[in-house]
């Protein structure tokens, strides 16, 4: 690559919490690198966001600020200018850009769980929605397939549901915990977990459980990914304590499996076919523990010339260890086609996300100064 932009997680200012930072400006020192400051002008305070920034920065920090970028803005972008003027006053820092609102955004996956369900949605939007246009979810009528998601307190690999929620006629239930999985869902989605035997037990906690028994006895799909896929076994052991306390647990017993974790973490991408229609698949596994037992006779899919995943006798609870899966247009149509019979959409989902990144390479080249951008990155010197 000619040029790596590193990202940081939070704020360059927590100096709280700086002596353990390894994501801000903690890698920044340790790379010698220039640094940015990026600004959400949306959620409001941005001309304080910056200054203060800089304020709280002691001067070595400080010196490393090449300038700031001032993103999100909604209307005449020129109404800003005497917030430039102010922060430069206050800071001595250029401006690389204002980058106006880019209303695709929402079709790219989120940044990170506080993207999806209840962690930061917009006032007034509902817990259903199809994201690759948000107004669609709020005119009448109910959508043809209805998926639930019950959003897990360690969840993880969030988005998977990202090509299903940009299917137009799917609707994408997060549920939080504390609400009942809804009755009137097509297909459950037990999601990946960064702990899935406290995750499992959070499930029960909130009594998921019971609401998937129910949701079965109704004719519903339930499909289970890497940590789902686990729960959805007889039995989960951790006896070295991988992802928390030694233990033990039985799991929902849907697929006839047990899983062992291990200290051995899988960490692969992986290709190969849906055994039930044929279909190719694609994605990655990233995931610690060894799933065996008399449900693997039945695999889910088979990749890189294994198999892998499990699906029980009446077709309609499996699970597997693939990332991504739905990512695979042919696969994921299908797939819908099997809980629901429907016309296709015709959605190309890898192909929307990447006219989406054009388009928003684009919009960024519009409206920042690339070339000063450009000139502030320096090679690193890692020390």
């Amino acid at each position: 690559a000619d040029l790596v932009l590193v990202e940081g997680a939070g704020s360059a200012a927590e100096v709280n919490l700086r002596a353990g930072d390894i994501a801000n400006m903690g890698f920044a020192e340790a790379a010698d690198l220039a640094v940015v400051l990026v600004g959400d002008i949306d959620r409001g305070g941005v001309i304080a966001s910056v200054v203060g920034t800089h304020a709280l920065l002691p001067d070595a920090e400080r010196a490393r600020l090449a300038g700031y970028i001032v993103n999100k803005f909604r209307g005449d972008v020129s109404l800003f200018d005497g917030g430039l003027a102010i922060i430069k006053a206050r800071t001595g820092l250029p401006c690389f850009g204002v980058v106006p609102w880019f209303a695709d955004a929402g079709k790219l996956p989120p940044e990170d769980a506080f993207g999806i369900g209840g962690g930061r949605r917009p006032a007034g939007l509902p817990r259903a929605f199809g994201a690759g246009s948000l107004p669609r979810a709020f005119g009448g009528g109910s959508l043809p397939i209805k998926v639930a998601v019950p959003l897990l307190a360690r969840l993880a690999n969030f988005d998977d549901m990202d090509p299903l929620i940009a299917e137009p006629d799917v609707s994408v239930d997060f549920v939080e915990a504390g609400r009942a999985l809804p009755g009137d869902a097509d297909l459950v989605v037990l999601p990946g977990s960064k702990a899935t035997l406290p995750d499992l037990a959070f499930l029960r906690a909130q009594g998921w459980d019971l609401d998937l028994t129910a949701h079965l006895r109704r004719g519903g799909w339930v499909l289970g990914l890497c940590g789902g896929y686990q729960m959805l076994g007889t039995r989960i052991a951790d006896p070295r304590g991988i992802e928390g306390e030694p233990g033990a647990a039985e799991g929902l017993g849907w697929l006839d499996v047990e899983t062992t974790l291990t200290a051995r973490k899988t960490l692969v991408t992986a290709s190969g076919q849906d055994v039930t229609s044929g279909e190719t698949v694609r994605g990655y596994e990233m995931h610690v523990g060894d799933t065996a037992g008399p449900g693997r006779a039945r695999p889910m899919l088979s990749l890189n010339g294994r198999p892998d995943g499990a699906i029980a006798a009446d077709g309609r609870v499996m699970g597997c260890y693939l990332h991504g899966l739905f990512a695979a247009d042919g696969f994921r149509r299908d797939f819908l086609a099997r809980i629901r019979r429907r016309a296709d959409s015709g959605l190309a989902y890898e192909a929307q996300v990447e006219a989406t990144l054009d388009g928003l390479a684009a919009h960024l080249e519009a409206t920042l100064d690339l070339d000063a951008l450009l000139a502030a990155a320096a090679p690193a010197r890692l020390r």
